[in-house]
């Protein structure tokens, strides 16, 4: 096959570094490819917070009027950006190998003790869900809003708007930034966002059957594909955009599947957690089973407030 792989992708050091990582993966398939780079809505407004922006693809909607258009063949985002239902069109085709998948606390203070009520401490961070679990669990800690890509939130702490940024493993990891790392939060606590650790490739539903097939060969990691079908199944009962502080984290093991998730009210008061397990035949259904326990549970409430207060 001579057809050279188009791979759209952000602009950022993370998403570029997404890009190459598939690009690898094509690669020792004996797959040519090269990297198309695409500015998004979400690059673009930097002074907005994503839960005002509105968060439904805000990280994908340029690429994907790349992937209709045939300009690109797939498009390579964080599993954790994408909306839990694609437009119309659309389809994610893989799930890459998952990273560890926890919460770090990221500092050049090596002495940040989020534990103790007696330490004053500002952690930066965008994520509703990050915000909402520390309110609950440590709720001595201040947070303050901080967007754009890693580099730049590390400029910002370094100029002091916070003493440490509150974000995932993975991209700390992949950008390099494991001797910042000061804490690997638990998963009981900080129960990570769905497909948190894992790229999602995306392609338009016309793509050359044949060239998914390759593509699907070369970058689909199962067992992460069994655990992400299993929380994307979660959030979309949910309506959960990236703005909504749901979570879920899925393991597996030989063939069974445990699904472990919830919702924390924005205040933090509220926390439901539920937990189920089953086949992983039955990921999607697995998932839904967790959504409804957790409405069942209060969720529903909690939801209905979020919504009306991320509406103001």
């Amino acid at each position: 096959m001579n057809h050279k792989i188009r791979i759209g992708t952000r602009g950022s050091k993370l998403a570029l570094w997404q890009a190459y990582h598939v690009e690898d993966l094509l690669k020792a398939k004996g797959l040519e490819s090269e990297i198309v780079i695409i500015e998004t809505k979400g690059d673009k407004v930097l002074d907005v917070s994503i839960a005002k922006i509105g968060s439904k693809g805000v990280f994908t909607e340029e690429l994907e009027d790349q992937l209709a258009s045939g300009a690109i063949d797939i498009a390579v985002h964080s599993a954790k950006d994408m909306q839990s239902s694609l437009p119309e069109g659309f389809e994610l085709i893989a799930f890459t190998e998952r990273e560890k998948v926890n919460d770090i606390i990221l500092s050049h203070h090596r002495d940040i003790d989020y534990k103790n009520p007696e330490k004053p401490l500002v952690l930066g961070t965008s994520s509703t869900r990050r915000v909402a679990t520390l309110k609950h669990y440590y709720p001595h800690v201040k947070t303050v809003e901080v967007r754009g890509n890693l580099q730049t939130r590390i400029s910002k702490m370094e100029s002091g708007v916070c003493d440490a940024l509150l974000l995932a493993f993975a991209g700390a990891h992949r950008m390099g930034y494991d001797d910042m790392i000061c804490h690997e939060l638990s998963l009981e606590e900080f129960t990570p966002a769905v497909g948190q650790g894992s790229v999602a490739i995306e392609s338009s539903v016309n793509l050359d059957p044949e060239l998914k097939k390759l593509i699907v060969e070369a970058c689909h990691h199962k067992e992460t594909g069994y655990r992400l079908l299993a929380e994307r199944a979660y959030l979309r009962v949910l309506e959960g955009g990236c703005s909504i502080p749901v979570f879920a984290l899925a393991t597996l093991e030989k063939d069974s599947l445990k699904i472990k998730g919830g919702i924390v009210s924005l205040s933090g008061d509220k926390r439901i957690i539920h937990e189920v397990s089953g086949e992983k035949t039955e990921a999607e259904s697995i998932g839904k089973k967790l959504a409804e326990m957790v409405f069942a549970s209060g969720g529903d409430q909690i939801l209905k407030d979020i919504k009306s207060a991320l509406n103001k």
